[in-house]
């Protein structure tokens, strides 16, 4: 019977209804209906008696968990804080969410319903954005023909890279025989040359098959360029290896990072920003002496900027030209409304910068003015994934749950990284991720007793009141990241034009609004265990008063990772040496009230593709509302990495996420570190380790 929790007279009337179909089976109909505000709703697969309200926007199935209380009423579940609506069927809270900015991505606008695959396959009309994704290959000429070069030519790279230098074990996925390179081709490619060419060849077959053909998961996702990229990614893997052998300069394994947030108050800044870009004025900042010394990479996040894109990054170049004498190199410059993010690198490192991506997420008025959000982008640095996020979350000082949101929201819709770690929000799809913006958090203290406090320099008793520091002790926001201590005033709200007062009374037409003086602008981050990273230095300045907030900076040593192999090069005996890893047993408590079978999903840089292990093959109930899983060695895979060197399995880390099997709904991340020691032997099974794992969403334990 459908008349549960209230749906009442609904059956075989609401064709949004689709009962106990799969996560996937949903995502499915709604990548074929192609129309943002496209929906559906489903039972929920682990929680009796609820729902998933699956909606589509901007080629992403987004799903909100619809929830019966103690009286049968429904909601669509929120953060805490945040205004809970309640309707007392389905078809009420479908009606009730039918209009804009209601707390959805997209207001509800078209239902689909099962036949409507049938239907769209049959009249092949009304098409959309998504539709035969799985049927028509969309890849531009251009790449299909590097495509087929690719096949034909890679067991000749490898020989051309043994040429260059001593042999190596072939890449997983490559071809078995390795036949002797052709004349014509040793007579036409230039050892200079031309592992720099293929290599931007190869970075835009890469950006075809993956970036373009991103849908959301299912079907269509794993059918479409499924068969190009592992073979894609081992020759860019190819080529990397290369373009390392032939270098003679050492590959870095410390680099310097400037992460750098400003709202500029709708503005135009000064015409020197020398201060911000040598860290210069309050707070933990450099000695004198290393001041003027060149950073590799320069993260500005910028809010409230009037500048147009291109002048606001040629004033930037132009800043670090006249304080580092170098023409640094535009990584990527991301805008949404009046926010930006540029990258900028030294120019030497140009070429050890791949993979680069960007996106943008909006977060203003139910999620669909600009005005609020982040904007972000990420790249490999070597063998190193980078990730940096600047944003402008809800103002106010009674608005911190709201704030909240906007963290999880981005979190969940900011697309960056290898489209392989979609399972995992973005602050886990990166070694190092620098998060930097106006956060708005304020501090809950009366403004005299703050402007005190200011006065007598007590930072650490402000810092009690400040909502971002408690929020994250609360474990609501910005989970397992980091900030450096803050030994600096509040940013913010100064008078324009002076540093000496806070200006916190705002008149307008409505009445005066308080802005107290707070720490609005932040910069955290979050690496991967056992990662070299160390703040340097983290202020703001005292001289740049164009805005009533003040600029601040964080400067940061990163260890690197050598791309793919070690850096002193393969023993004599390594080519022979085949590396894998083999888990004994696995064991999973989950916060859960589902009685489905798991299973885990196995994802790390080292791997040619993520993995699956089998269905849990013991579970119990030993406390109500907690399920144990374990996993024995015959359903967990053999993890073969792309390169069996030493130095380069050290700095690996691997990811995994146990899911549903009925939902495909991931009930946890964790990850970990330095997971597997080499044995001497050739042809030897490793022995695997795992330590500083960490938590997520219901995960609650793992031993192995």
């Amino acid at each position: 019977c459908v008349c549960v929790c209230g749906m009442g007279g609904l059956q075989g009337l609401s064709v949004w209804y689709h009962r106990d179909i799969s996560r996937v089976q949903a995502e499915d109909l709604l990548a074929r209906a192609g129309r943002d505000g496209s929906f559906l709703v489903r039972d929920s697969e682990s929680v009796p008696g609820a729902y998933a309200l699956c909606l589509l926007f901007q080629r992403h199935v987004h799903t909100y968990r619809i929830l019966p209380d103690m009286e049968g009423l429904l909601a669509v579940q929120t953060s805490q804080g945040v205004q809970v609506n309640c309707f007392r069927t389905l078809a009420d809270l479908v009606v009730g969410y039918q209009q804009p900015h209601k707390g959805l991505v997209a207001p509800l606008l078209y239902p689909v319903g099962q036949e409507s695959e049938q239907a769209d396959e049959s009249s092949g009309e009304g098409a959309g954005p998504l539709r035969g994704g799985a049927q028509q290959d969309r890849t531009p000429k251009s790449a299909r023909q590097l495509i087929s070069e690719i096949d034909l030519t890679l067991s000749s790279l490898e020989t051309l890279a043994k040429v260059f230098d001593h042999p190596t074990c072939p890449l997983a996925g490559s071809r078995a025989q390795v036949g002797v390179m052709p004349a014509s081709l040793r007579c036409r490619m230039s050892p200079c040359t031309v592992p720099d060419l293929l290599h931007q060849r190869a970075l835009g077959l890469r950006f075809y098959t993956g970036r373009e053909s991103r849908v959301p998961h299912g079907p269509v996702q794993h059918e479409q360029g499924s068969e190009r990229l592992p073979k894609c990614e081992a020759f860019c893997h190819l080529l990397q290896l290369m373009r390392t052998r032939q270098s003679r300069q050492g590959e870095p394994d410390l680099i310097s990072v400037f992460v750098g947030t400003w709202n500029m108050g709708s503005s135009p800044p000064p015409r020197s920003l020398q201060s911000w870009l040598l860290c210069r004025g309050l707070g933990v900042v450099p000695d004198e002496s290393t001041a003027t010394l060149p950073h590799d990479i320069y993260a500005f996040g910028t809010q409230e900027n009037t500048q147009g894109d291109r002048e606001w990054a040629e004033q930037l170049r132009a800043a670090l030209r006249s304080v580092t004498h170098i023409d640094f190199k535009l990584v990527v410059l991301q805008s949404l409304w009046n926010m930006r993010l540029a990258v900028f690198v030294r120019p030497e490192h140009e070429k050890r910068i791949s993979h680069i991506s960007s996106a943008s997420v909006k977060t203003g008025l139910g999620n669909t003015l600009g005005n609020k959000g982040a904007v972000g982008a990420s790249f490999l640095f070597n063998g190193t994934s980078l990730g940096f996020v600047n944003c402008h979350l809800t103002s106010g000082t009674e608005k911190a749950a709201r704030r909240n949101q906007n963290f999880q929201d981005i979190l969940r819709l900011l697309s960056l990284g290898d489209r392989q770690l979609s399972a995992f929000d973005i602050s886990l799809r990166f070694t190092h991720v620098f998060w930097c913006g106006d956060l708005n958090y304020r501090l809950d203290l009366d403004v005299q007793d703050i402007l005190k406090h200011i006065l007598k320099r007590e930072f650490e008793a402000l810092m009690c009141a400040d909502q971002l520091t408690r929020e994250r002790h609360k474990r609501k926001v910005f989970l397992h990241f980091n900030e450096e201590k803050i030994l600096f005033p509040p940013t913010y709200r100064y008078e324009r034009g002076s540093r000496e007062c806070y200006l916190w009374q705002k008149y307008k037409t409505s009445g005066v609004r308080i802005n107290v003086p707070s720490w609005c602008d932040r910069v955290l981050w979050k690496s991967y265990p056992e990662t070299h990273i160390a703040c340097t230095a983290y202020g703001c300045t005292d001289d740049i008063t164009t805005s009533d907030h003040s600029p601040v900076f964080a400067t940061f040593q990163v260890g690197v990772a050598s791309p793919f192999l070690s850096k002193t090069g393969l023993s004599p005996s390594s080519d022979c040496l085949v590396a894998w890893i083999e888990l004994e047993s696995i064991e999973v408590i989950l916060k859960t009230a589902s009685k489905a079978k798991f299973f885990i999903e196995f994802h790390s840089y080292c791997l040619e593709e993520f993995r699956r292990s089998g269905d849990n093959d013991s579970q119990s109930c030993e406390v109500p509302g907690f399920l144990k899983l374990g996993w024995s060695p015959r359903q967990l895979p053999k993890l073969i990495p792309i390169v069996s060197d030493k130095e380069y399995l050290q700095d690996q880390h691997l990811l995994l996420s146990v899911k549903s099997c009925d939902s495909f709904e991931s009930y946890g991340w964790l990850f970990s570190t330095h997971f597997c020691c080499l044995s001497t032997e050739p042809n030897h099974a490793v022995k695997s380790f795992f330590i500083n794992f960490l938590f997520h969403s219901d995960l609650i334990c793992l031993v192995l």
